[in-house]
């Protein structure tokens, strides 16, 4: 199951443009550190070695256990953590495991606890709880909004075209504008890599021209759903204006009140364009735990601790399928959509997705949240990678205790 095409994984940044030297020279220095001089971030980390021991209990919110108490094998975690330490995963810097709300597996490499990981476009899904947020309280009417309507007085001025006036917020969430932008195509005007080279990147998405649609290219009309997906970052950068108009907040200070304070997230790192504007088409640092609550809000229907963050029908709608990517995967509201696969089950899955193989994953026959964060940036196969975690390992680990069977009797998750 891979979920970008390896020779398609558009970097959110331009370092790292040589990663296979490059990380395989941070591995040895980190595990020279270690060995030698001793460093801030051993390569392996975690309250304990040992996955029979839960999780270290904070005042943060998580209730912890041990994998044996949810049903998951501790010994073929401890062969993950293993298979990790020893580089044969590359960069991947943590693993968490929550199931029914305990977090009962938890692991850093070259990184800890405290660490801020960017976990690159999988922190676009922000954009997607904000929105909903945004709507919940009044300041937007609705996904149906018209994005020049939403912006004020922010205009094109280029590729005049009245379709412009129709690209509506919905478009946004599920990449289906009719604006020519596409990260997959290296030629594409809408391409992000162009847009960091200009200063104002609302302007950058609005003089955009409408794309066209060649005889081997699917219409909307034609498309499942009624949309032509193509992954536009500068569609969900653009969102964090949208939301300033709205709610006359900076993004920052809308999420931290909005979302991250109910969740009693206090650590955020943002990026901003030249303008001042936050970034949310990515590279937001989150801690690993505090990515993992961003899931379990899902999993758990909007809810915290019994609070109601964000309505429960944002949560269904924003999750379910709205544009195909390709035969196995949909889309959501910002939110990637496919099945993993393991002992000849199915388990559908909904989850936040990054370049380097980041990860936050809600899978909800099982109960299950996941967050898997990497520095595997712009690394062919690095999508793949989190994904043999996931598979080979975790969901691994419940056939391992005989929880096959669970995919068999839960109506949520299909036998193939």
């Amino acid at each position: 199951m891979t979920l970008f095409p390896t020779q398609l994984q558009t970097p959110f940044r331009r370092e790292d443009r040589r990663p296979g030297l490059a990380h395989r020279f941070v591995l040895a220095i980190g595990v020279f550190a270690t060995l030698c001089c001793g460093t801030a971030f051993p390569v392996v980390a975690a309250s304990s070695s040992n996955p029979s021991v839960p999780p270290e209990a904070l005042e943060d919110g998580w209730a912890v256990g041990t994998p044996a108490d949810v049903g998951l094998d501790p010994s073929r975690l401890a062969t993950m953590a293993k298979d990790v330490g020893a580089g044969e995963f590359d960069l991947v810097t943590s693993v968490l495991v929550a199931v029914d709300g305990q977090l009962v597996f938890e692991r850093y490499w070259h990184s800890d606890r405290d660490t801020l990981h960017n976990t690159r476009s999988a922190t676009k899904t922000l954009a997607s709880m904000l929105i909903g947020g945004a709507i919940t309280d009044g300041a937007l009417a609705g996904v149906e909004v018209r994005l020049l309507s939403a912006l004020g007085d922010r205009r094109p001025m280029r590729h005049l075209d009245p379709r412009k006036a129709e690209i509506t917020i919905e478009d946004l969430l599920t990449m289906s504008s009719l604006l020519e932008c596409d990260d997959w195509n290296r030629f594409s005007r809408g391409n992000e890599e162009r847009m960091y080279l200009i200063e104002d990147w609302v302007q950058f998405l609005l003089d955009l021209p409408i794309k066209g649609f060649p005889a081997w290219v699917d219409k909307p009309a034609d498309a499942p759903f009624g949309r032509a997906f193509s992954y536009c970052t500068a569609g969900v950068s653009i969102l964090a204006a949208v939301l300033e108009q709205a709610t006359g907040r900076s993004v920052p200070e809308y999420a931290s009140e909005r979302l991250f304070s109910p969740l009693g997230i206090e650590e955020v790192e943002w990026q901003f364009s030249p303008l001042g504007m936050a970034q949310l088409g990515g590279g937001t640092g989150l801690r690993s735990r505090d990515l993992l609550k961003l899931a379990q809000l899902y999993l758990d229907g909007g809810r915290w601790h019994g609070e109601q963050v964000l309505p429960n029908s944002w949560v269904e709608e924003s999750t379910r399928a709205h544009a195909q990517i390709r035969e196995r995967n949909t889309y959501g509201y910002l939110w990637w959509r496919e099945e993993f696969t393991v002992a000849d089950c199915s388990y559908p899955s909904v989850f936040m997705a990054g370049n380097g193989g980041n990860k936050v994953v809600v899978v909800p026959s099982l109960h299950m949240t996941l967050v898997l964060t990497a520095r595997n940036y712009n690394q062919q196969g690095s999508a793949r990678l989190t994904e043999r975690l996931i598979e080979d390992y975790i969901l691994a680990s419940l056939t391992a205790v005989g929880g096959a069977s669970k995919c068999a009797t839960d109506g949520s998750a299909k036998t193939r």
